[in-house]
Parts: structure tokens; sequence; C-alpha cells
């Protein structure tokens, strides 16, 4: 079993580790709730029309994490024996365990980009068409923004505009893996419904940059959203009294979605204090490349800063809510010490 990470500790492993604020516990303590399987929460029923809202969409539907969000999402556009193609590094086949197969019996392909930036054509290329019995056909698309393993890195608005268009005379779909596209939405100043205009199902999470203790939304055409609930209710994400989470999620949006943009110019004050060029990092992820990771790692947390191993020549260090300025200048000073920078 892991160890409870000590409160003194400068946890630069992931946005996911926030804790929910006095006030935002104040707020989930306060909720009105009833039962969300009978459809009956208030909470939850009203974050779900704001973010439907905010990204253009008809409905939502409040899952207890991100991983459901986009299985449930994928599989909406994506029917049994029917492939998704994504990036090689992306999200929905690196870290989630395989879901879209052992599931739902949906094959993946992917395709090698350069540090997960957004290629449409390069995919478009790769596409199996449908109707030849001699192939598996491509249903949907899959992008990822920012993508996480590409260092946080925002797709180009350009190409998920041409990777757009190209599918909707194509017939294949395309899901959004939106886990942190506040964060996108932030550093690029690109509204979030011109973001969920460009997908036909995205998987928000609010448990990341936004400091929420659980959840993600999932966003698509009422018709849709009408099937992905019975879904939830069959993977075993059908919640009760869920608004005590909601209230977590919509106190997060109206508190710490702006805010984010600190969150950047942290992790660019982390870089530059690394020798990392401050332009390569486009929201709250710093990678440091060509690193013994494991005994750097180590050696910080010997000093009281925790950093995520991503390789054994790479560390990633993810700025958020509970780290400030103070704490990410002396984390920086650890870092450069045990890298000699």
């Amino acid at each position: 079993m892991a160890e409870a990470v000590s409160p003194g500790l400068i946890d630069l492993r992931s946005d996911t580790v926030t804790r929910p604020t006095p006030a935002m516990r104040r707020v989930m303590a306060e909720a009105e709730v009833g039962d969300d399987v009978y459809g009956e929460d208030p909470a939850i029923r009203a974050l779900e029309e704001r973010v439907a809202d905010l990204f253009g969409h008809e409905a939502a539907l409040f899952v207890p994490s991100g991983t459901m969000g986009n299985q449930i999402g994928m599989r909406l556009v994506c029917e049994p024996g029917q492939e998704v193609l994504c990036d090689a590094d992306a999200h929905v086949v690196t870290y989630e365990m395989g879901a879209a197969a052992a599931v739902f019996g949906i094959s993946t392909r992917t395709v090698v980009s350069a540090g997960g930036l957004l290629d449409a054509d390069a995919l478009i290329d790769q596409v199996r068409p449908r109707g030849d019995w001699h192939l598996t056909a491509t249903a949907a698309v899959a992008v990822e923004n920012t993508h996480n393993r590409g260092g946080g890195r925002v797709q180009p608005l350009a190409e998920l505009q041409r990777l757009w268009d190209w599918s909707r005379g194509a017939g294949v779909a395309v899901h959004l893996d939106g886990a942190r596209i506040w964060n996108a939405s932030v550093a690029a100043g690109v509204e979030l419904a011109t973001y969920g205009r460009l997908a036909d199902t995205a998987s928000v999470c609010l448990s990341k940059g936004l400091g929420a203790p659980v959840g993600s939304v999932l966003v698509a055409s009422a018709e849709r959203i009408a099937v992905g609930r019975l879904w939830r209710k069959r993977l075993g994400g059908g919640m009760r009294q869920a608004g005590v989470l909601a209230a977590a999620g919509s106190y997060a949006l109206n508190h710490h979605f702006a805010r984010l943009a600190e969150d950047h110019e942290h992790a660019r004050l982390l870089a530059k204090r690394l020798g990392v060029d401050p332009a390569t990092v486009e929201t709250n992820m710093v990678v440091v490349d060509d690193v013994p990771a494991p005994v750097v790692a180590e050696a910080a947390k010997a000093q009281g800063v925790l950093v995520s191993q991503v390789s054994p020549r790479r560390v990633r260090l993810v700025t958020h809510l509970d780290v400030d300025r103070t704490a990410v200048e002396r984390a920086g000073d650890v870092l450069a010490a045990l890298l000699d920078r």
C-alpha cells in the first residue's frame, strides 16, 4: 500500500493530488441532494446542464472518472468490432487499461505523432473505410487536449477544425478526451464552446486542474447521453446522492477555472529555473529529459519534493492549486541542485 503523502511535501507528481479547499468542503456539506439514478439530484442536474451549455452540446452526464467518461464516449460513437484511431501516446490507450477492448469489444489503432501534437492529415490517412469486409472499419478518431504525455501540449485549433471538417463527410466521429481542456482554453484563449463544437462526444475532468475531488462530465447530443446513462449504470457508475460531488465540481468551475493561468505561470518559472525553455511549456506541465529519473525522484523526495517518473530518463512536474509560488521556487531550487543546473 502506498504511503500517505505528508502535508509538508511539495507534490508535483500530478494535478490530481489536490485536496478540496475549506470553502469547497462547505459547499459539498451544504449541497441539496437526491437520488441521481432516479434523476432527482438537483446539484447533479445543474452541473450537467451547465457543462453541456459551456461546450455547446445538448446534454451531459456526470461520471465518477475520466476513464469512464472517455470509454462511454467512445462506445457511443463506435460499435463492437469497429475501431477508434488515436495518437500512440493517447491517454485512452496508454492509461485506461485496455478498457475499449476489454469492456466494449472496440479495437484501437494508433499513429505516432510529434510529441502528441495533432496532425489531422496523419490520422485521416490511416482511416479505414466502412463497407470493406477485409478491413476493420474506423468509426471514430480520439483526440486528447491538452496532451498528457506530450507535456501538457495544446492542440492547434486549425488542426482540430480540419479533422472535424473532414469527419463530417467521411462519416467518422470525433471523440475529445478533454481531461485538461480547461487548461487548453485558458492557455490558448479559445472558448470551451469552440472546442466542444469540434467533437461528437467529449469527456472533461473536474478532478485535475480544477481541484474537485471526484468526477468528470461527458457531453454529447441528448440522444447519445440517454444511451450513455444506460452504460454508466451497467458499469457501476449509477450514483445516488452524488450532489455532494457535483457541488464540488460547480464550485471548481466558479472559483478555479480562471486561476489556471497562475499554474501555467508557475510551470514556466519552474522550467526557467531548471534550464528548460519556457516557450515549450504551454500549460501546467514541465518535462525534463535526459536525466536519471529514479535517482532524481528519490533524491527530491528526500528533500520534500515529489515528481513523476515518466520514463527512466524523463521526469514530469505538474503545477496545480495546492502549489503556490513559494513552493514552486523551493522545488525549483531543490531540483536545480540535483540536476546541477
